[in-house]
């Protein structure tokens, strides 16, 4: 069957995140955005893990869950800050485990080295080479995956925090890894660029820390909903059963472009090269982001593609593209208003971006509405790259056609 999966999330018991991060509105919402298997996230925090025993009760025999018609994966991140060889790193990883059981596992092993409960994602002074050895010891079932790996602060090739090679980071471990995560500020086409990196899946997850954020990346499966099967399948790197990736556009994401926010600069990687890294307003040195990071490795042209690369999907959410023709910001009480009527006219959000045809849009929609979820589609839109913890910001429409607060309901 077909389905859509996005692993890796946030609970209410993680810094910064919204109190509505539990199950029931993470169904709901999943419902809404057409996500058939959503990660649990946080795990290892013991409140989030009765939440999870209480809601999702016991997995069935495929290593997942259910509550209300929404799989569940059991997943957790790891941030890991230790010295190596004179360097302090800090990386995220990821977890995926297929019962309680393992989990319970898994959470005595890392108690002994950290708080567990501090957050819904500790921070561990474990090495990624000692992570990849304790879970190996507990179980072959688990799925290891190196977190938006490019980040600058937090991954394991942060231009401020990590590794050359996976490798260096994860040690005899790294042919435990199940996947790779490209973060929001990436895409595969990027990630193609290095031949390193061409035996490993390529997964896209949102990293949500609200209910309304859930999808923003995805992952499209055509295999048996299974835990086990999942696994086989990213490790095989089977292209038959894993079609592709949904993505934000990475200029999107937060730390695509190098810069410092603090000055307001935003700063191309040609740029930062000319200011040879310093900041020209403050004198302190920018953060670089991940295409920045990316060139520095790359051992391919841009452009490049693999011969065994799977696709993806590049996509502006809807209450996004909403906000856009509005012009007012995406959490605001019309946007959800107009998101909620458009949704009532189709399975999805999902369904509405990437799988009904134009000519339906047209038919069922606001002609502003319909014009945008196509101009996305065609990547015909503008994109002021993000940069040092700054989100970019995306025009579909421009000049004449932005109306602040225009009426966009036609029904």
């Amino acid at each position: 069957m077909e389905f859509v999966a996005d692993f890796h999330i946030h609970s209410k018991y993680s810094r910064a995140t919204s109190r509505d991060m539990d199950i029931p509105h993470l169904a709901k919402w999943a419902r809404l955005k057409g996500i058939n298997l959503l990660g649990t996230g946080d795990f290892t925090h013991y409140l989030w893990l009765q939440e999870l025993k209480r809601y999702l009760g016991t997995e069935d025999q495929k290593g997942l869950f259910s509550y209300e018609g929404i799989h569940f994966i059991l997943t957790a991140e790891i941030s890991s800050i230790y010295s190596q060889n004179g360097k302090v790193y800090r990386v995220h990883n990821v977890i995926m485990a297929p019962s309680f059981g393992i989990v319970e596992e898994i959470n005595k092993a890392l108690s002994a080295l950290g708080n567990l409960a501090s957050d819904g994602r500790p921070i561990l002074g474990i090495s990624c080479i000692k992570l990849g050895e304790i879970l190996s010891k507990i179980s072959k079932d688990i799925m290891l995956v190196p977190a938006h790996i490019w980040t600058p602060w937090f991954s394991a090739f942060g231009s401020n925090s990590g590794f050359n090679s996976l490798e260096e980071a994860f040690g005899k471990y790294v042919g435990n890894i199940t996947a790779l995560e490209t973060g929001l500020s990436s895409d595969p086409a990027m990630n193609w660029r290095l031949s390193a990196l061409d035996k490993f899946s390529l997964i896209s997850n949102s990293d949500s820390h609200s209910p309304s954020r859930i999808g923003r990346e995805a992952n499209v499966f055509n295999c048996e909903l299974s835990y086990f099967e999942i696994k086989k399948v990213l490790e095989k790197k089977d292209k038959n059963k894993f079609l592709y990736t949904i993505e934000f556009f990475p200029e999107e994401g937060k730390y695509h472009f190098d810069g410092h926010r603090n000055c307001n600069l935003r700063l191309s990687p040609q740029e930062t090269k000319k200011y040879k890294g310093i900041c020209p307003r403050c004198s302190k040195p920018v953060t670089r982001g991940v295409l920045n990071r990316v060139d520095e490795l790359a051992d391919r042209a841009e452009g490049f593609k693999p011969e065994n690369a799977i696709g993806y999907k590049s996509m502006v959410s809807l209450d996004g593209i909403i906000a856009d023709i509005k012009g007012v910001d995406k959490k605001s009480k019309s946007v959800e208003k107009e998101y909620l009527e458009v949704l009532s006219h189709f399975p999805s959000e999902f369904d509405i971006l990437i799988k009904v045809t134009e000519k339906e849009l047209f038919s069922k929609l606001p002609e502003k509405i319909a014009e945008g979820i196509k101009r996305v589609r065609e990547g015909r839109l503008k994109i002021e790259p993000g940069y040092d913890g700054e989100y970019g910001k995306i025009k579909i429409f421009g000049g004449e056609e932005e109306k602040k607060n225009e009426q966009l309901t036609l029904f």
